[in-house]
């Protein structure tokens, strides 16, 4: 049964790790297209990261679309237990079955731990 529980969490592991990596091309592509049919004042709101959709592609199929918890823990609460520079490094480093580095990107780990540390 562990066994069969460890090739679980490692095949959706991988595919998170995968998944992740495609979906930053996307975004940004996205992003770029969206800038340049806008005016200066709103491109600038534009380039900002936008949290809740990085979390939405690269974390809920863990953590549930409303951080409910699924095969990750919940996070509803988790700005209780953890500051943004606690969960920074866990996005950064891995935690558990967590593994490191599904989000890459400086500003979007900052982004996403402020967002999830405001969480309480």
């Amino acid at each position: 049964m562990k066994l069969k529980n460890l090739l679980l969490a490692a095949g959706l592991g991988a595919t998170l790790v995968l998944g992740a990596c495609g979906s930053d091309d996307s975004s940004s592509s996205d992003t770029s297209k969206d800038e340049s049919t806008m005016s200066d004042d709103s491109s600038k709101t534009e380039t900002a990261v936008d949290a809740e959709k990085i979390f939405a592609n690269n974390c809920a199929s863990c953590h549930g679309n409303n951080l409910e918890g699924n095969v990750g823990p919940n996070l509803t609460k988790v700005g209780s237990k953890y500051s943004s520079e606690e969960i920074q490094k866990i996005i950064k480093n891995g935690k558990g079955q967590m593994p490191a580095g599904i989000l890459k990107d400086d500003k979007e780990i900052v982004a996403v731990a402020d967002w999830l540390a405001e969480k309480k």
